[in-house]
């Protein structure tokens, strides 16, 4: 069965790095959005939950990015996250023939530095980074999360609400370790914040909206 909460996971790591200005226009951060590799003169394509690529090509105004061809549309994609489903194992398949698993497609074909799987049914999150070739298993730290160096991130499990949805997330902290607040939390923020000064304004004998 589908995991349905994948698109829920990836826009909230999106969301959390765009309410914080840490997405920039020459970046590329997307989810099912096909990466695409040549290999023995085919092209393979792989859709990933979630993935960062550090630098792309612009593209014309009038043009719609459909994909991303590593080392020719930009740098290569540097962040991968799957979000493992209830029956398939294709996540951490390393089969290295056609069709290729996605381990074995994102470790020796793209050498994605760093990639990610979450199993949202045992709240499992793993890290491997890419040394000398091959995927290593990162070691969470004190906190229970992991340091992303591509992004300059910590990457743990949050759980909470957002939009309604109740549920253990995906979320970052910088190396402060200070959490990254989605946009719908920052807003909450403003509206505490104005909500005191209008009570202190009042208790001085002032009307707020005489002043706004």
């Amino acid at each position: 069965m589908e995991n349905i909460q994948k698109l829920a996971l990836a826009s909230a790591l999106t969301d959390a790095l765009g309410s914080t200005q840490r997405i920039q226009p020459q970046m590329l951060i997307g989810s099912n959005f096909g990466l695409v590799a040549t290999v023995n003169q085919k092209n393979v394509v792989k859709v990933p939950d979630w993935f960062y690529v550090p630098q792309v090509q612009p593209l014309a105004a009038s043009l719609i990015r459909r994909s991303d061809i590593p080392n020719l549309e930009g740098a290569t994609v540097a962040v991968v996250m799957e979000f493992l489903s209830d029956t398939e194992n294709g996540e951490l398949s390393i089969r290295s023939t056609p069709p290729y698993g996605k381990l074995y497609f994102y470790e020796h074909i793209l050498k994605v530095p760093t990639y990610v799987t979450y199993d949202p049914y045992e709240v499992i999150l793993e890290v491997r980074c890419l040394q000398n070739g091959q995927y290593s298993l990162v070691s969470a730290d004190t906190s229970g999360r992991y340091w992303i160096p591509e992004l300059e991130l910590f990457l743990g499990i949050w759980q909470g609400e957002r939009l309604c949805q109740t549920m253990n997330w995906l979320r970052w902290w910088d190396k402060e370790g200070n959490l990254l607040l989605w946009s719908s939390e920052q807003a909450q923020q403003e509206r505490q914040r104005a909500e005191k000064l209008a009570a202190k304004l009042r208790e001085l004998g002032v009307d707020p909206e005489e002043i706004a």
